[in-house]
């Protein structure tokens, strides 16, 4: 598992541009110098750009035919080469973003490009890049003490919760696209795509975060969507499976697909129809995972919290099944009203 320490993270050179939206005409302003922020400024900037980012997944940079075909690889990599160029690069990244914000939706801001100094990943020093876009800002009063009373006045600016949107590019596994850390809270529809994709030019990296979360996501979409198209099953039961399909990942380091199967769905009928469903959803979703791989612990954190385990009955109850699914019997009464039975042992 990749660790990263920003803690000692410094900020060595900073420029700031303004990108607006091509397709409404907004205009793209461009700085000549680099930005000056004063030592108090720099601690609450790195707070602002370094917040957000998680130990958890990462990406590189990608190209369908050749990774020095991707415009902000090269221009990241030839910055890391020769710094003295940042500014002058700093232009061209700020260019490229400007053709790609052509979407009715994408919201003007101020494009950050920085260089990062003591940034250790895994334990090792290097140096990283990070490309921040600031959209949304927020009024806030300033209440400054004069001679005989307070003047209270207002102004606009970007909160310290976190960026909008952001990338650290750091140093390491130049040759593979680099190890990338993504940012991206404005926005979760479509036009999204084009931070990631029609920007950044980025995949996810294949590790054990990647194919834990999805892998856990396609078990989700089996069980919920699937499954009771080839087979008779009640909602207890497919809340059941998914109970299961985490438990699987909690207990086991490695993570084996016959393994899972036959421990999750035991039934050979069932375990044939989640093959075609699982061959099927790779195959349109275009992911390539291997049949064998070590767990990631904070990919089933995070999935977990998306596998409901409530059984809802109309608006009188919620029941939250966690384990046996034994303990729980449904039926129906003679004059047609529906129930769940269920037993157990201690009252709390």
């Amino acid at each position: 598992m990749t660790s990263i320490d920003l803690t000692q993270t410094e900020i060595s050179k900073l420029i700031t541009h303004h990108i607006g939206n091509k397709l409404r005409d907004e205009e793209i302003i461009l700085s000549s110098q680099l930005t000056n922020i004063d030592d108090e400024t720099r601690y609450y900037l790195l707070k602002y750009f370094l917040l957000s980012f998680k130990q958890e997944e990462f990406f590189s940079f990608t190209h369908s035919i050749d990774l020095e075909r991707n415009d902000i690889y090269t221009i990241v990599k030839s910055i890391f080469k020769n710094q003295e160029n940042f500014k002058k690069h700093s232009v061209s990244i700020a260019k490229l973003l400007y053709e790609q914000s052509n979407h009715p939706k994408i919201k003007e801001g101020e494009l950050n490009i920085v260089l990062f100094d003591n940034v250790f990943l895994n334990e090792e020093n290097t140096t990283a890049i990070g490309i921040f876009k600031s959209e949304t800002s927020a009024p806030f009063i300033k209440m400054n003490n004069q001679a005989e009373n307070f003047l209270i006045v207002h102004d606009f600016g970007f909160d310290l919760k976190g960026i909008d949107k952001g990338c650290i590019i750091f140093n390491e596994e130049e040759s593979n696209g680099y190890k990338i850390s993504i940012i991206d809270n404005s926005n979760k529809s479509g036009e999204a795509q084009y931070w990631t994709k029609d920007f950044l030019g980025v995949v996810p990296t294949k590790d054990e975060y990647h194919q834990t979360n999805q892998f856990l996501g396609i078990t989700k979409q089996f069980v919920t969507k699937q499954l009771d198209e080839d087979f008779e099953v009640s909602k207890a039961d497919k809340i059941d499976l998914l109970n299961r399909s985490v438990d699987y990942f909690k207990k086991h380091e490695t993570f084996d697909k016959k393994e899972f199967e036959e421990e999750v769905f035991g039934d050979d009928n069932v375990i044939e129809s989640f093959q075609k469903f699982d061959t099927s959803y790779r195959q349109e979703n275009e992911i390539e995972l291997t049949d064998s791989f070590e767990i990631s612990g904070q990919a089933v954190k995070k999935q977990a919290r998306a596998f409901k385990s409530v059984l809802k009955l109309d608006k009188n109850f919620h029941i939250y099944i966690h384990g046996n699914k034994e303990l729980i019997e449904k039926g129906v009464e003679n004059d047609g009203r529906k129930y769940y039975k269920i037993y157990y042992q201690d009252e709390n």
